[in-house]
């Protein structure tokens, strides 16, 4: 299984520049964040994936989007790989706004408001270990390519990553980074 931090996105930007909350909900990609995407889609070409997973916050939407553009994957999302719920960023976008914006995904299967509401860094754990339960003797665990966010991948892990780094997890949850 390989996971992908998603691209540079606005509220990345905001808050390292302050290292204050700059109060954007469901932050989109900036234009580095985009280019970051397309140059972890090209890493990622020649791999055998046959399924992207991605959280349904917009940041790893585009980022999942830009990828298969290249890999051309079944693409479904998965709340369980969320970020944890801290900042302003983490204020998703609602269900149906999501159908509208992207069509050719399903997001029947999460509910109408379906972030935290709440600060929720204690509950990452539970959502790794579970997405972890539910893939690690799959078939396909060694096909499936995630993106997902700083939060889930460090709690997966246990290592903090840069945007569109890219890294494999072995079937025993050992993770290697493959770029940066």
């Amino acid at each position: 299984m390989k996971f992908v931090r998603h691209g540079q996105s606005e509220f990345n930007v905001r808050f390292a520049a302050t290292r204050q909350d700059p109060g954007i909900p469901d932050a989109p990609l900036t234009p580095l964040g985009r280019e970051q995407a397309e140059e972890a889609a090209e890493r990622l070409k020649g791999h055998d994936f046959k399924v992207l997973i991605s959280s349904p916050y917009t940041r790893a939407i585009q980022t999942a989007q830009i990828i298969n553009k290249v890999l051309d994957l079944p693409h479904r999302v998965d709340r369980r790989i969320n970020e944890w719920a801290g900042f302003s960023c983490d204020i998703g976008t609602p269900r149906d706004d999501l159908k509208v914006r992207y069509p050719d995904i399903d997001f029947d299967h999460l509910d109408p408001i379906w972030w935290p509401n709440s600060e929720e860094e204690r509950h990452v754990q539970a959502r790794a270990d579970a997405f972890w339960e539910d893939h690690k003797d799959h078939p396909d665990r060694d096909h499936t390519l995630c993106v997902s966010h700083w939060g889930f991948i460090r709690t997966l892990t246990g290592i903090a990553v840069p945007n569109c780094a890219i890294l494999s997890l072995s079937p025993n949850r050992e993770a290697t980074v493959l770029h940066p």
